[in-house]
């Protein structure tokens, strides 16, 4: 990983807003566990199909691909910030694409639901289904982390 990266990776908390709530953390400390019932009280329809039943939004559809304030993409589900709008970037693939993110948010599994082997991450804290990492990605790290636009909110800088 380049020194650039890591300086982007490591200044996150200025992005956030600033009266940001106190469960907005990178260190997730406690897990968050509920049942579907309290998810689907939660959340709306769609962000629950992805969040928590790995389901994929249609390309095009998220007004996140076309977010270009300053601010931290937080996860739907828990409120952990997860990327940056310095690591954000527009891959054309119709999702909000990422070529970093903040250190410890997310964990990765092997998914083979399409019958090859896919990379899928999960938002670390509550475990909810972001999307899938390709080896596509901008330089300076090759990768695109492929987000489903619904499973993250947008806390843009200096608000809340």
């Amino acid at each position: 990983m380049t020194k650039e990266v890591e300086q982007i990776q490591q200044r996150w908390r200025e992005l956030l807003p600033q009266d940001a709530k106190t469960d907005v953390t990178s260190e997730p400390a406690e897990r968050v566990e509920r049942g579907d019932a309290e998810w689907r009280k939660q959340l709306d329809p769609a962000a629950f199909e992805v969040l928590r039943q790995e389901a994929t939004e249609r390309p095009f559809t998220s007004r996140l691909n076309d977010e270009h304030r300053e601010g931290v993409f937080a996860c739907a589900g828990c409120g952990q910030p997860l990327f940056t709008s310095e690591m954000k970037y527009d891959s054309g693939s119709g999702w909000p694409s990422f070529f970093t993110t903040i250190p410890g948010a997310l964990e990765t599994s092997t998914d083979y639901k399409l019958l090859m082997p896919r990379t899928e991450y999960h938002c670390s804290r509550c475990g909810g289904h972001h999307g899938h990492v390709f080896e596509d990605g901008p330089a300076p790290t090759g990768t695109r982390f492929c987000n489903n636009g619904v499973s993250l909110k947008f806390l843009p800088k200096g608000k809340s």
